[in-house]
């Protein structure tokens, strides 16, 4: 058992997700490392950014949290999670488990040394790294995420996004609208939104000659939500070798911050 670290999942928490977990696979070896602290190894490595091989000696091997970690990245383990947390979290907030509205916007980060792969340089914002993509509700909750390199133009990753957005099927099957910034402004984006996902593009701008902070319509939920997120440590900066992987820490995120909502 590990010692009672910050980013522990409580009793109430673990009860919550444990009938999300996937059961081990049919003729295989049993499992033999409890699943509530594989998870409460995961959150650690979240919440304080450390590498697989600095966790700590009481959690299980940093080789099987990180292939649990892996696995579920690449079956959609933790998607599934994520969505249904979601659902339930909108329920538990007496919204509709679909929601009819979603805003976009886009966060530069800063890449650590070692990182190559879907790296650019964002002029705008003076830096060298990535790019997160983000889609929410009204309430903050992700919807979608798209991480690539720093250098790719809004529009682009925009329709990206939103494209996944759209693969989600059933569970947007209400959404109608979606907010932006003036950096996805623009006939061309919003005709292939009308087109393509049958939606409406409502662009929000900051009013001429207004200096300091603005609380802008729809937009300041989604800069609440890259707020949570850049909560955890290994989210300041993108640390991780492949986009893919920090899409999952991000979501990750997310649902730490909602099971401990509803728990």
């Amino acid at each position: 058992m590990s010692k009672a670290y910050p980013s522990n999942l409580t009793h109430a928490q673990y009860e919550f997700l444990s009938d999300m977990i996937p059961e081990p696979k049919s003729g295989g070896r049993p499992r033999e490392v409890e699943m509530r602290e594989v998870l409460n190894a995961i959150f650690y490595v979240l919440v304080e950014g450390v590498r697989w091989r600095g966790l700590p000696g009481d959690f299980p091997l940093w080789q099987t949290v990180y292939t649990y970690f892996r696995n579920w990245r690449k079956d959609g383990t933790w998607l599934k999670i994520h969505d249904s947390l979601r659902e339930w979290t909108r329920i538990e907030q007496q919204r509709h488990a679909n929601p009819s509205e979603a805003i976009i916007d886009s966060q530069s980060v800063k890449s650590a040394a070692m990182v190559y792969e879907a790296i650019g340089y964002d002029a705008g914002k003076k830096i060298k790294g990535r790019k997160r993509f983000m889609t929410v509700d009204t309430l903050g909750l992700v919807l979608r995420v798209l991480v690539t390199a720093a250098d790719v133009p809004e529009r682009s990753g925009g329709k990206q996004v939103l494209n996944r957005v759209r693969k989600m099927g059933d569970k947007v099957s209400r959404l109608t609208t979606i907010w932006t910034d003036g950096g996805f402004d623009g006939p061309v984006f919003m005709m292939w939104v009308m087109d393509v996902c049958r939606w409406i593009v409502q662009v929000v701008l900051r009013p001429e000659q207004t200096k300091g902070f603005l609380l802008l319509k729809k937009r300041w939920v989604v800069e609440r939500t890259f707020g949570w997120v850049m909560g955890c440590r290994r989210l300041v900066r993108d640390y991780e070798l492949l986009p893919e992987t920090s899409e999952t820490f991000i979501y990750l995120a997310m649902i730490r911050l909602m099971v401990r909502r509803l728990a």
